[in-house]
């Protein structure tokens, strides 16, 4: 796989929540920091994902933005 992104975090994937359009995947990370995605339902269901399928959680982002009290 090559990919243009920087970003590249492997990991597992902890928990699945499927909406009826978007499904919710919690990705766990070697160091125990946790990463969440939101991709189509039909994404999830391609990908054959379920709780301890491999995947790279893929950033690639303009801005990152912070803020503080």
């Amino acid at each position: 796989m090559k990919i243009s992104a920087r970003n590249v975090l492997k990991g597992r994937v902890k928990r699945i929540v499927h909406g009826s359009v978007n499904s919710e995947v919690v990705v766990e990370l070697p160091c125990g920091m946790e990463i969440t995605s939101i991709i189509t339902k039909n994404s999830a269901e391609n990908m054959d994902l379920k709780e301890g399928s491999g995947v790279y959680a893929v950033i690639k982002s303009t801005s990152v933005m912070l803020a503080s009290d």
